[in-house]
């Protein structure tokens, strides 16, 4: 039997079973770490539901949809550098819409730990109010209802800039 029988060919040592095993084992142990890490930092940022229950939700979209149409309600909004949010809310002929309640809420696009109602202040056509937002994407949820008292419901994407 020669010196280099039983070695592996660069000189070191042999390769055995239980060295493939702690390859093995090292490998899939570092696969299921990380999916565990993934699995519980998914779970932990996830918002919520928008809705309790997606079919029973589904089953008047439609109509509220074209009664919400029907109004021919436009929104604008503008955050500007002095931290103040403004919305201005027309009708079809580009009047004041007339609101009978509205309620914003803003918060992140990514979780739901940001999110926080806004009071708004009705002057002259425009609802605003001062806030303090963080560079960074922003979302508005405006819930309306008119004066007949059919709902409104948007959500804006609103980017601040630094």
């Amino acid at each position: 039997m020669t010196r280099m029988q039983g070695r592996a060919a660069d000189g070191g040592r042999p390769l055995t079973g239980r060295k493939v095993l702690a390859i093995v084992v090292g490998a899939f142990s570092v696969i299921i770490a990380v999916n565990v890490i993934m699995a519980v930092k998914a779970v932990s940022t996830f918002p919520g539901l928008e809705v309790a229950n997606s079919y029973v939700a589904s089953q008047t979209f439609d109509a509220d949809r074209a009664a919400q149409q029907a109004l021919g309600w436009t929104v604008s909004h503008d955050y500007g550098r002095d931290g103040v949010l403004s919305l201005v809310m027309r009708d079809a002929q580009g009047l004041p819409a007339q609101v009978k309640s509205l309620s914003v809420v803003v918060g992140r696009t990514t979780h739901a730990r940001d999110d926080r109602p806004v009071d708004l202040v009705y002057t002259g056509g425009i609802y605003s109010a001062k806030l303090d937002l963080a560079p960074g994407n922003w979302l508005l949820h405006l819930d309306a209802v008119a004066a007949d008292g059919t709902p409104f419901r948007q959500r804006y994407d609103m980017f601040v800039t630094g």
